[in-house]
């Protein structure tokens, strides 16, 4: 089992291991020094908060890509890292690849931002995770996808439609979701690919 473990780990690319690494390291640093579950803990450290955004932490929009609520979170998060992104790096190359997750994610918590500033979702709330980083994979994914008319490897175009239906509507149905990054980083991903040229 641990063999077979490491050989999984040893196929997948690079930067998607540096990514995994890198959620993962943050993520039990700061379970050590407190609860990542617990709201004013992890603002504290970074998360994603409209107000003080506004007052000049423009860093929140980047390390709150970092942080978790929870261990299900990370999981969650990270087992469509492995198994999008890695898809995504092998056909992009790992440069484009981070690009498209970096951005990407950035475009999704500057998204829920802009929602924030126009009043749509009334109270301010504090965010956090990778979900809007890999949505922008997965975005990218799609990009692939069409571009192959209908197929990439498994991957048809309904299957993959059907995930982002889904995977949008969970979003939407379960609370303390911030959909609006998950739905910004997925655009975000789709344009970046076309603009890289990812084929």
């Amino acid at each position: 089992m641990l063999e077979e473990m490491i050989e999984f780990l040893r196929s997948r690319g690079k930067a998607t291991l540096a990514l995994l690494a890198a959620n993962m390291i943050v993520f039990l640093v700061l379970s050590v020094m407190g609860s990542t579950q617990s709201t004013s803990f992890m603002l504290q450290h970074g998360a994603c908060y409209t107000p003080l955004i506004l007052e000049g932490e423009y860093y929140r929009l980047f390390t709150g890509m970092f942080l978790h609520f929870g261990l299900i979170h990370l999981v969650y998060n990270m087992i469509c890292l492995v198994a999008l992104g890695d898809l995504l790096e092998k056909e992009a190359g790992s440069w484009r690849y981070l690009a498209v997750y970096l951005l990407g994610g950035l475009a999704g918590n500057l998204v829920s931002l802009a929602l924030d500033l126009y009043g749509v979702r009334g109270a301010y709330a504090v965010s956090a995770g990778a979900s809007g980083a890999v949505f922008a994979v997965i975005g990218g994914v799609l990009w692939i996808v069409i571009r192959r008319k209908g197929q990439f490897g498994r991957i048809s175009l309904q299957r993959m439609m059907l995930t982002v239906v889904l995977m949008v509507l969970q979003g939407f149905t379960q609370g303390g979701t911030d959909n609006a990054a998950h739905v910004g980083g997925l655009a975000a991903g789709f344009v970046l690919a076309a603009l890289l040229q990812i084929r």
